[in-house]
């Protein structure tokens, strides 16, 4: 029998609406998302086909390579690009991401300054194609596509890297935002595990809040010593709407949706996640549960994509 100190952590985690793993697999994730539908956001190639159907702004698609022998004709493909990003089709985490900024005589420049040969950069594909990292396993498939112009509000929050904003929707319905910012330890990926940095996202205002790196609490960016609290994310009801819209897409009830801030494009939707982490709370220091409660208890949920948008912002004033 656990001892009355051992539960009482379970015991504050409770009282701050925090939700747990067990409960986020067992009741969200396996009660509100279809298995049929995973392959809608676990395939990233699904996903944009998806997302341009219904008009949703993602990254131009510049190649898509299933096979071995399509790897010698990207020299063509690409001529036209200085600079894209290549992901494999299935995998997560940001692993296996490969971001080109430019090239040179000796090849692609990756986004830390290094210099790959064309050798190296038909190598990594090759290792995407045999499944080195995707969520199962399994062959896999590369995508080159744009890569992302971050709005300049992030210059001095972010280090060689995109920040993401991921925002939890349930039932169509925002409940919790925050951007991911990347760090030097982080290469330059906004991967929270790899050690980005998460901050709360205020949805009523679009402005950030509180910070997280790993399990501690920050409000500098560590390698700019920039703050990070108090930025106002641009187009940020673009944004909300944008993730609601989401939902409609994929059909899966609880889910985590990735946008980046281009600044010339706007708000784009990089992906979907049918799992999303849990590290959302520390970084807003606000528990989940209370939020979805309160939707589960709704007889009706809103069609109007604005009206659930307007029902996400009451979150910040209860």
């Amino acid at each position: 029998m656990p001892s009355l100190d051992a539960l009482l952590p379970w015991r504050r985690m409770k009282a701050l609406g925090i939700l747990g793993m067990n409960k986020r697999n067992g009741h969200y994730i396996a009660g509100y998302n279809k298995r049929a539908n995973y392959p809608l956001v676990d395939d990233k190639v699904q996903t944009k086909n998806l997302a341009e159907v219904a008009g949703v702004a993602v990254p131009k698609l510049y190649a898509l390579v299933e096979i071995e022998k399509h790897i010698s004709a990207l020299s063509e493909q690409l001529k036209a690009y200085d600079d894209f990003v290549v992901k494999p089709a299935h995998g997560s985490g940001g692993e296996g991401i490969l971001v080109i900024i430019g090239r040179s005589a000796h090849g692609y420049r990756k986004n830390n300054g290094q210099i790959i040969s064309e050798q190296e950069f038909g190598f990594h594909i090759s290792n995407i194609l045999s499944g080195m990292y995707s969520l199962s396993g399994l062959p896999d498939a590369a995508l080159i596509e744009y890569r992302v112009k971050f709005d300049p509000i992030f210059a001095d929050v972010s280090y060689q890297g995109v920040p993401d904003i991921r925002t939890i929707v349930f039932q169509g319905i925002p409940v919790m935002a925050m951007i991911r910012l990347p760090t030097r330890l982080s290469d330059g990926k906004a991967n929270l595990h790899q050690g980005a940095i998460g901050v709360g996202i205020n949805l009523a205002t679009g402005q950030t809040t509180s910070g997280v790196s790993y399990e501690s609490f920050v409000d500098q960016h560590p390698d700019t010593g920039s703050t990070i609290i108090g930025l106002p994310i641009p187009n940020w009801d673009d944004i909300l709407e944008l993730t609601a819209q989401c939902y409609d897409l994929a059909g899966l009830g609880y889910i985590g949706i990735d946008i980046v801030l281009d600044h010339e494009l706007g708000p784009l939707m990089l992906e979907m996640n049918a799992r999303p982490g849990l590290s959302i709370q520390l970084a807003n220091r606000c528990g989940l549960q209370k939020r979805l409660e309160s939707i589960e208890t709704m007889e009706n949920i809103p069609i109007s994509i604005k009206d659930r948008v307007a029902l996400a912002k009451q979150f910040e004033a209860n």
